[in-house]
């Protein structure tokens, strides 16, 4: 395999917003074409090889995150269903409370505070004034806490969390631990048991490579039954496809919080991008991410026009850099990146880079000098 065969992005475009929507792979797209020219001449005829990919895809999700089984993989809509479907499925009572970093990402904000009719408090930490943000989320907890949620990598910042660490203490105090990884998975390798996570959920157009409306939903099965379902359909009881049987009862597996017709052309595309993925390996791509992260990190680093705001230490970045310049406007740069090709973004104020894996060194460089530094 050649990566110039799996990415050909127009030559004008460097590409550093893997961090919001990433290109496919020539694979990917390839998957789509295809799937819709059958669409096209055969219709469903062939809708057992369609369930034979799906299950593939639950099978390389499983892998990726290290889940027991493929029965504890849904396939939902987005990160934000995902969190819905933990949020309103839990028995909540009044006085309970729920942990979550003060500068999440919106869906892993609004879906908790959503939960104030039912008495529930969010306590909102600040990770960003502490050398130690583990500690801090650790310190909010108390015998009212339900569950903390986090985002394995912080959006604006790049800030990455010691997952471990959290999933440990909150497995010894009884509190849930829910992992938004959708700036994470793809990017860095991931272990749900190993980070002793209750719930993990992510959609697959960032690092994943992609498309949208599409996402991973993982919960540790012995958690099944203590999600209220919230909604329902044909596609999530356990005899699926029996349509005149009148008894009905959710499926032993995931597939009860998947209310209905799967979105099947992202399933094709989703497919696709993780055969690659798993073809070179975790490990391999969190290696050249990271190098590409140090690498930019110390180019910005020894400029006096900006202020890195991603953390310098190897720990606590992955593949986001964030930069705030201190005499320019921050929306004027951005617009001058974007005429010149450089695709990217402003979060919290900053420019935020977020290349991936397989971006050149030399376009990482192109795009700092049209920084002018």
């Amino acid at each position: 395999m050649r990566l110039p065969d799996e990415f050909s992005l127009s030559p004008e475009v460097i590409y550093l917003n893997h961090a919001a929507v990433s290109p496919w792979p020539t694979r990917t797209a390839a998957a789509v074409a295809n799937f819709a020219e059958e669409n096209r001449r055969r219709g469903a005829q062939h809708y057992p090889t369609w369930l034979v990919v799906e299950q593939r895809l639950r099978e390389r999700l499983q892998r990726l995150i290290g889940a027991r089984s493929a029965d504890e993989i849904a396939l939902l809509k987005n990160t934000s269903e995902g969190l819905s479907v933990i949020a309103h499925g839990l028995d909540w009572r009044s006085g309970d409370n729920v942990v979550i970093p003060a500068q999440e990402f919106p869906s892993n904000r609004i879906v908790w505070e959503s939960l104030a009719e039912y008495g529930v408090q969010v306590r909102a930490v600040e990770l960003y004034a502490t050398d130690d943000p583990e500690a801090a989320l650790l310190q909010a907890i108390d015998t009212h806490t339900r569950l903390v949620s986090v985002s394995a990598v912080q959006y604006d910042t790049g800030l990455r969390l010691d997952l471990a660490r959290l999933g440990l203490a909150c497995e010894a105090a009884e509190v849930l631990f829910s992992v938004d990884a959708i700036q994470s998975l793809g990017a860095l390798p991931l272990n749900v048991r190993g980070i002793r996570a209750d719930f993990v959920v992510a959609d697959g157009h960032k690092w994943l490579l992609g498309p949208e409306g599409l996402a991973l939903f993982y919960c540790r099965a012995e958690l099944f039954e203590r999600l209220r379902l919230r909604q329902f359909g044909w596609h999530m009881v356990e005899h699926m496809g029996d349509y005149d049987r009148r008894d009905w009862a959710p499926a032993h597996s995931a597939r009860r919080f998947e209310c209905g017709s799967p979105n099947m052309l992202g399933i094709y595309a989703l497919e696709a991008s993780l055969s690659l993925l798993e073809e070179l390996g975790r490990d391999t791509i969190a290696e050249k991410i990271l190098d590409n992260t140090a690498y930019l990190l110390g180019q910005l680093a020894g400029t006096r026009e900006f202020k890195v705001v991603t953390p310098p230490t190897p720990e606590r970045y992955a593949g986001i850099v964030s930069f705030k310049p201190l005499k320019r406007d921050v929306q004027e740069i951005h617009r001058h990146l974007q005429a010149a090709g450089v695709v990217c973004a402003v979060r919290g104020g900053a420019l935020r880079f977020s290349p991936h894996f397989y971006t050149p060194r030399d376009q990482l460089a192109r795009a700092l000098e049209l920084l002018e530094l």
